[in-house]
């Protein structure tokens, strides 16, 4: 969990190793990084691109308890909660920064609050709801079981009532919120393209190979190509002479 004020993210893209998103173990694309390209985008790009790799700038949107809740949720929706040292994708300083600066998408759901008062209802609704069902102080304090157990909740009544209020809010509008958010910063990272194998900005090269299943000279095979959210496989049965059913 994010400490205030500890900043995520080297100083300089073009001088580190190739890393992933914490929690990741990058067995997809192990010999790929994104930045072996950035000799090919234009200067704006490249600067905009390696800026994410910056430290990023103190919070100035969320206060203390919302942050402790806030770097909680992150990292539940993106399991982004890999052994402690291990570079995280830094989502909460970058939703921060869009919300402080008010880059929003420039819409909302007519039955839900601004972004930025959605954001902070839902923070409070979670510390609520830590300590309704679990006597704790708030839902930074939870185990993460506990966090993953809440969330999913909100997740469920999302799907099957989306209606349905969560704390004064529409769960499915919520939950839409939580991810768009979440996902739009988390994707926007060079560490996480790193892991998904994402070619990163085509201009001004562009691409030359644009059918199914072809890939560009500088983009990489994925080596462990399954659905990383499918339940695993079990071994096929054996009829005792070593032969697979």
């Amino acid at each position: 969990m994010c400490a205030r004020r500890a900043r995520s993210g080297p100083q300089s893209g073009s001088e580190q190793p190739r890393t992933v998103p914490s929690g990741e173990s990058g067995r997809r694309f192990p010999r790929y990084d994104v930045l072996d390209q950035a000799g090919t985008w234009d200067g704006a790009t490249r600067a905009v691109v390696t800026g994410r790799l910056a430290l990023q700038p103190d919070l100035r949107f969320f206060s203390l308890a919302e942050e402790a809740a806030a770097s909680a949720l992150f990292d539940r929706l993106l399991a982004q909660d890999g052994p402690p040292g291990v570079p995280k994708v830094p989502v909460l300083q970058m939703v921060d920064s869009r919300l402080a600066e008010g880059q929003t998408d420039g819409w909302h759901h007519r039955d839900m609050p601004e972004d930025g008062d959605a954001w902070r209802a839902s923070l409070r609704g979670l510390d609520a709801d830590a300590a309704d069902r679990y006597r704790a102080p708030s839902f930074a304090a939870l185990t993460r079981e506990r966090q993953d157990e809440l969330v999913e909740s909100v997740r469920l009544t999302a799907h099957e009532s989306p209606g349905k209020e969560w704390h004064g809010m529409p769960a499915g509008h919520l939950w839409d919120l939580w991810m768009r958010y979440a996902c739009t910063a988390f994707y926007a990272h060079p560490w996480s393209w790193n892991e998904i194998g994402f070619a990163g900005p085509a201009y001004p090269r562009g691409h030359s190979r644009l059918g199914v299943g072809l890939r560009e000279p500088w983009e990489h095979p994925d080596e462990a190509p399954r659905d990383p959210a499918a339940a695993p496989q079990e071994p096929a049965a054996s009829d005792g002479e070593g032969r697979r059913r």
